[in-house]
């Protein structure tokens, strides 16, 4: 099995899901919000904050598009103006990676061009996320696998052939651990377009550990891809999404974030290993089983019948699978009701 390693940390189908919790525009333009975002993160239990590393105009060009679509969330917003009012500036950086470090959490980041790699560089970042918009980016997957550090890459809004593609540059360019997210850039995303079956399928073709980037409501298409094999979830996230913010709509709240921590835990944890017998944690529990009891007093050579012996928990006594068998026999002794009845009890086919 693939495992990648990120900052001592063992990501792969082994080990309990990692959880990245991406702040991206949801600070709203305040460094007090950010580091408190770090924090809130941290206390959920989330492994680690992603950031997204651009500006305006490292992204787009001022007139360049006007979002015209009446489903987006952010329909009518000229697209450089969206950025500026997403964008995280870069001195921001440093203090959040610095704030995510005193919680013992990975920090990391979306770069967007070459010269945002280079200033990511400058902070030693540990691992990179490319985006889906730019898993075609060519020049940029060659920058980003150059630097040799692990890559997570989400898998929207492209083509199998583009993926292998992508996944061919990056590691022709350098990179040696590489993670995969099912991706649908939908914002938000709804759980019929999630298709997390794609997870096994993704893993088979490209033999590296598979992630979900998830962009729809709550945490069950999360929870649920763990069964699937995914080692990481990156889920949006917010303070409050009462607080607005240009991702805020789809993003998890505090105590969701925990959720999705707790129970993508428990779910890796119930996976285990094909089991058919009794287990060791249920023999207890054998007791309370099914089995067949004398229900009225009985003397030597009374008759067992339906009227005087009951198949009732606990399983103390013979199998109900023999119920059939002892109608119509004698027992041996005299016998109370409540005794569980055992084949010593039996005059006739003692086994």
């Amino acid at each position: 099995m693939n495992t990648i390693t990120i900052a001592n940390r063992q990501i792969g189908p082994n080990h309990t899901p990692f959880i990245i919790a991406e702040m991206s525009g949801n600070h709203n333009q305040s460094l007090d919000r950010a580091l408190a975002i770090v924090d809130a993160a941290a206390e959920a239990g989330a492994h680690a904050i992603k950031l997204q590393t651009y500006t305006a105009d490292t992204m787009t060009m001022k007139g360049a598009h006007t979002i015209d679509d009446e489903q987006s969330l952010w329909h009518g917003q000229e697209l450089h103006d969206l950025y500026k009012l997403a964008y995280t500036p870069w001195e921001w950086h440093k203090p959040l990676f610095e704030r995510a470090k005193e919680h013992g959490m990975i920090a990391f980041s979306s770069p967007f061009d070459a010269s945002s790699v280079d200033f990511l560089e400058t902070l030693d970042v540990p691992v990179y996320k490319v985006a889906s918009f730019e898993n075609t980016d060519i020049p940029l997957l060659k920058k980003v696998a150059q630097t040799q550090k692990p890559v997570i890459m989400s898998t929207g809004v492209a083509s199998l052939a583009q993926i292998d593609e992508a996944v061919h540059v990056l590691k022709e360019n350098g990179c040696k651990e590489l993670i995969l997210l099912k991706c649908t850039s939908t914002y938000p995303a709804t759980p019929e377009n999630t298709n997390i079956r794609t997870i096994p399928h993704m893993e088979k073709i490209f033999d590296c550990p598979i992630g979900l980037s998830d962009h729809t409501m709550g945490i069950g298409a999360s929870v649920a891809s763990v069964a699937l094999g995914a080692c990481v979830i990156e889920k949006h996230f917010t303070l409050s999404r009462a607080d607005g913010g240009v991702d805020s709509a789809f993003s998890l709240e505090p105590l969701e974030l925990k959720s999705l921590v707790v129970e993508s835990e428990r779910a890796f944890l119930s996976l285990g290993k094909v089991q058919l017998n009794v287990q060791k944690a249920e023999k207890n529990s054998l007791l309370f089983k099914r089995s067949i009891y004398v229900s009225k007093d009985l003397n030597i050579g009374d008759v067992l019948a339906e009227d005087n012996v009951k198949v009732i928990r606990p399983g103390l006594g013979l199998e109900p699978k023999y119920y059939e068998l002892i109608l119509g026999k004698k027992v041996s002794k005299v016998i109370k009701a409540g005794t569980p009845l055992e084949w010593e009890h039996i005059t006739e086919n003692k086994e």
